[in-house]
């Protein structure tokens, strides 16, 4: 399973307004994959969560799926 698909159902599964999410993969400078994750504004606080744990625990799932597909990839979540 890719990194954006791993990044896409798990969103899905937050958030009260699912067809809202929009996922953008860009390539920074080292080659990093970066995944904008922007979903509706009613939703922002279910994707990051309490202390941003929620969005520190995407974070980590993301990376793992996109290091055992080998490569690098970090979640950024946007407004």
């Amino acid at each position: 399973m890719m990194a954006v698909d791993v990044l896409e159902f798990i969103a899905r599964n937050l958030v009260d307004h699912p067809d809202d999410i929009e996922i953008t993969e860009t390539e920074d400078d080292d080659g990093e994959v970066v995944l904008e994750l922007k979903v509706h504004p009613e939703d922002m606080g279910k994707v990051i969560g309490k202390r941003g744990r929620t969005a520190k625990a995407i974070r980590t799932m993301v990376k793992a799926a996109s290091t055992r597909d080998g490569q690098q990839a970090t979640v950024e979540i946007v407004e």
